[in-house]
């Protein structure tokens, strides 16, 4: 496997979205020329069970199609989760878990019971309230793993979205405008380095 492979294991519950928001990114990045795979750990998938989806994303030809246990970026789209499952398991040294939740870094840190690597928290339910009237964490969790991961450049993932958006919404132009103001609102609270909870989102 290429070194510039990057593997990313999302956790959530059925009917949050993390299978459709691996399946998108992984969509996103083939369009900007990366190698991927988006793939769900299948199970019982009713609504609210735990689920688990991955990526991968590469710059060369990607031969494994194993489930991963070591990735580089662990997403929880709820952190509910964080009681009944360890989420940190395998996630490589230097890598980083990215929560959506609207405690603070510290109280997850006490939550993951010795984790001791980059935590990065988002309001994903504030933000896309904020920016769609209603609670869907994908778009806030999709930028915010383009943000901490690097994976693609801001403005060519934001352009992607759009068209992606702009597909998918072709009738209704403020679901589009409202998840492009989820993704924009997203990456300025991991840029400033904080939770989202610690400002107003909506300022």
């Amino acid at each position: 496997m290429s070194k510039n492979t990057i593997e990313i294991r999302w956790h959530g519950r059925g009917g949050q979205g993390a299978k459709t928001a691996a399946l998108l990114l992984a969509d996103v990045a083939f369009k900007t020329g990366k190698y991927v795979q988006g793939f769900p750990e299948y199970g019982p998938e009713r609504m609210g069970a735990p689920i688990t989806a991955y990526n991968r994303i590469s710059d060369a030809p990607i031969t494994l199609h194993s489930n991963i246990y070591e990735p580089d970026y662990v997403v929880v789209v709820d952190d509910g989760l964080l009681e009944s499952i360890d989420v940190t398991q395998g996630l490589k040294e230097g890598g980083a878990l990215i929560v959506n939740t609207q405690r603070s870094r510290e109280e997850i840190r006490t939550a993951l019971r010795g984790f001791t690597g980059r935590i990065y928290t988002v309001d994903a339910r504030e933000i896309s309230v904020c920016a769609l009237g209603k609670y869907y964490p994908n778009s806030p969790m999709l930028a915010a793993v383009v943000a901490v991961s690097g994976v693609m450049e801001q403005e060519e993932f934001l352009q992607e979205m759009r068209d992606s958006y702009a597909h998918k919404f072709a009738k209704k132009p403020e679901v589009i405008e409202g998840n492009m103001k989820a993704l924009e609102m997203t990456f300025a609270a991991i840029e400033e380095g904080q939770a989202a909870r610690e400002r107003s989102a909506c300022a």
